[in-house]
């Protein structure tokens, strides 16, 4: 809805009120419809400010209302009224103006803006495009580069860069609807031509076809297949081509292809998605809304590898005083130089004082009795963490919380170790733990609901999009890599390469193949938690392990010491750079290994490659929800989108599966299961072939039917 009042005597007033961002509901859409009418008919009143209630101005189209038939006055015509007034509009910016609110911004003549508020055009980011002017008349403001790099990119820009680009006229660090009524009386008389930005010539380079070549290219790249930064390039090619009539034209046909695509739905379900697992609940149904997480104000960690380096910057740029603990000398020195330079990095880019001050070293636990949390990032060894987690119990405070960074290791093991077992919860940071946004956060069988909402409050303190699940080994990111993992390997044993596999899962969206990344991250990290399981016999390449199919490759180029980037050569070599190359030493490798075990090589195609990696993987999600390891299938998709490359315009593993279809995953794991017998997890498990029974049902639906299944498990 919208607010109509007069002040000053002679400016009209509009205020959105839709809390909390004031989103362009049909209800809002039909108040501005309104009182703009109101305010222009109103012989006393020379000038118009819009403005939105609570210190915000718009956050853009009510994103509830996508997927339902369309009611209210539509966007365009709105702001094409407000544009075409015979009385000065400015749009009094407060807070942000988002999407469909710096469209309506930009359909007023003027934009006065607070110091502290944001702007831009987030649309890409759910699938879609500025479908209400703004792919047409950004441009016309800031010029093609600048709106090419906010439009395709959806980002938000301070009001600083905003005055910069002509986005808005004028700042002000005070009330800035009192200075928009000033402004707005100021130029009441004065003319509008030049004041409406859809009558204002596209300004264009001199090459422009080069500039649209290397913007296209660049999307491309970049989108890795989704299509709506590509329409965005195409749109604002219009702007520049064409006049802003048949340009708003093309802006239409391009939008009405993308609101429809699977790509939007998939964007629009990670949206929401974000949203519910933050709303966390557990198996046995209670949430976290009636358990409020306790204050922790000083942290510390213990272990400054590459993870908690990582940790203790996150700590520290959220404004928590952290204690860091490292045993040996060397390693502290080393992990202090790091720490400076990342956080000094950070602070440079983001325009702020440094948070050297709020880190203090130790080498001795004793430092860490009065710290309110602790995160331990220790080596991976369950042996080493069992024992620290003893000693944390007899240094700390009693109400101190004990969380470990641990990817895979038993949360329940290391609380029994605690004197309060009840205070132990794990943090699963992901690598760079300062710059990826997932937190799983993993409850034991004795950890308190209140231990559980603390440390997620704590990663959404931290910027954190945090997940609770349950125990099991991997939990559920690294539980469901393995089986991606291994068929990868398998495929390589029947007659793929590393590239093939590689291309293929880069070509759905991936930013690196499995076997890029497992260079990357490094051969013998994955040697190392084979080695826990049981599963590494040196000096032998037999195909069985614990009763089952197992490939040793990562094993054998383990024993040559080829780790991956860090030596140089893995699955592929590196000469000198990052850039992976084809070894023909592997060549040779895979040839002897098939040839020693008889292995019959065969043409393995790009499907075969998506549906065992993809369709194994989707599998094990399908048992996690079974097991109440993760409450839903958001749980499962916010977790692969955020912390392991999942292409988000595919929305997540369980999403991905609804739009192939429950009935083609089943299908073909049956298929693949009866080729491979000796492999266990290609078997269909009981809540997929239950929601096929059920009719295939959408994946919001899929929770009633978890729950039927977990109980008749």
């Amino acid at each position: 809805m919208a607010r109509y009042s007069r002040v000053s005597d002679t400016v009209g007033l509009i205020t959105l009120q839709n809390p909390p961002v004031n989103a362009l509901s049909a209800a809002v859409r039909q108040g501005i419809v309104d009182t703009v009418k109101t305010a222009l008919d109103d012989v006393e009143v020379n000038s118009v400010v819009i403005c939105g209630q609570n210190g915000v101005f718009c956050g853009g189209a009510d994103i509830r209302e996508f997927g339902t038939p369309m009611t209210g006055p539509p966007l365009v015509p709105m702001i094409h009224a407000i544009e075409a007034a015979n009385k000065p509009v400015v749009a009094a910016i407060e807070g942000i103006a988002l999407g469909g609110g710096l469209e309506l911004a930009l359909g007023c003549h003027y934009r006065i803006a607070h110091s502290k508020a944001k702007v831009g055009l987030p649309e890409v980011t759910l699938g879609l495009l500025p479908a209400a002017g703004g792919s047409q008349r950004l441009p016309r403001l800031t010029g093609l580069p600048a709106a090419l790099d906010l439009i395709t990119t959806g980002r938000h820009v301070t009001a600083v860069e905003a005055l910069k680009l002509s986005i808005v006229d004028h700042l002000t660090d005070h009330n800035t609807v009192d200075a928009a009524v000033k402004f707005a009386k100021s130029v009441a008389e004065q003319s509008l031509d030049a004041r409406r930005i859809s009558t204002r010539p596209c300004p264009c380079p001199p090459d422009l076809d080069a500039l649209f070549e290397a913007a296209m290219q660049k999307v491309r790249q970049s989108a890795r297949g989704a299509i709506a930064p590509v329409a965005c390039v195409q749109a604002l090619q219009a702007a520049a081509t064409l006049p802003y009539a048949r340009g708003m034209e093309r802006e239409k046909e391009l939008m009405a292809t993308l609101f429809t695509s699977g790509q939007a739905r998939a964007l629009q379900y990670s949206f929401f998605a974000q949203r519910a697992v933050a709303r966390w609940s557990i198996p046995s149904g209670a949430r976290w809304d009636g358990s409020k997480p306790r204050p922790v104000l000083k942290t510390a960690v213990i272990g400054l590898g590459t993870m908690g380096r990582g940790i203790t910057v996150s700590l520290a740029q959220a404004g928590l005083s952290v204690v860091a603990v490292e045993a040996q000398e060397k390693p502290l020195r080393e992990a202090k130089q790091a720490i400076s330079g990342m956080l000094q990095r950070g602070a440079q880019r983001r325009g702020v004082a440094s948070a050297l001050d709020r880190i203090t070293y130790s080498q001795k636990l004793q430092a860490l009795a009065d710290v309110d949390l602790v995160i331990e990032a220790v080596f991976e060894d369950l042996e080493l963490k069992k024992q620290l987690f003893q000693q944390l119990s007899a240094v700390c405070k009693p109400g101190a919380f004990l969380c470990t960074n641990t990817s895979t290791l038993d949360i329940d093991v290391l609380a029994s170790q605690s004197r309060h077992p009840e205070l132990v919860v794990g943090m699963h940071f992901f690598a760079p733990a300062h710059v990826m946004k997932l937190l799983e956060v993993v409850y034991g069988s004795r950890s308190s609901l209140e231990t559980v909402a603390t440390a997620m409050n704590l990663g959404k303190k931290l910027g954190k999009v945090s997940v609770a699940v349950g125990n099991c080994r991997g939990f559920v990111g690294n539980r469901m890599l393995k089986p991606y993992m291994e068929q990868g390997l398998f495929l390589l044993e029947e007659g793929a390469t590393p590239q093939l596999v590689d291309s293929v899962l880069e070509e759905f969206g991936f930013a690196m193949g499995l076997f890029r990344m497992s260079d990357l991250s490094g051969i013998d990290v994955g040697w190392r938690v084979r080695k826990a399981e049981g599963l590494v016999q040196p000096g032998t390449s037999t195909r069985v392990r614990n009763g089952r199919r197992y490939s040793p490759l990562g094993d054998l180029l383990y024993e040559q010491g080829r780790f991956g980037q860090k030596t140089g050569c893995g699955w592929y070599r590196y000469d000198n750079s990052r850039e992976a190359r084809p070894d023909s030493w592997l060549y040779s490798f895979l040839e002897e290994y098939r040839a020693r075990h008889h292995l019959a090589v065969r043409r393995i195609d790009g499907q075969e490659v998506l549906e065992r990696c993809l369709y194994t993987l989707i599998n094990e999600g399908f048992r996690i929800l079974e097991e109440g390891i993760a409450a839903g299938p958001e749980d499962v998709d916010v977790i692969y989108v955020f912390g392991y490359g999942w292409p988000k315009h595919r929305g997540g593993p369980m999403f991905y599966a609804s739009m192939v279809g429950l009935t083609k995953i089943l299908e073909r794991l049956e298929h693949y299961q009866q080729a491979h017998p000796d492999v266990p997890y290609l078997q269909p498990c009981v809540l997929l072939r239950r929601l096929v029974d059920s009719g295939s049902p959408p994946v919001h639906k899929w929770r009633e039917i978890i729950q039927k299944t977990c109980s008749h498990l």
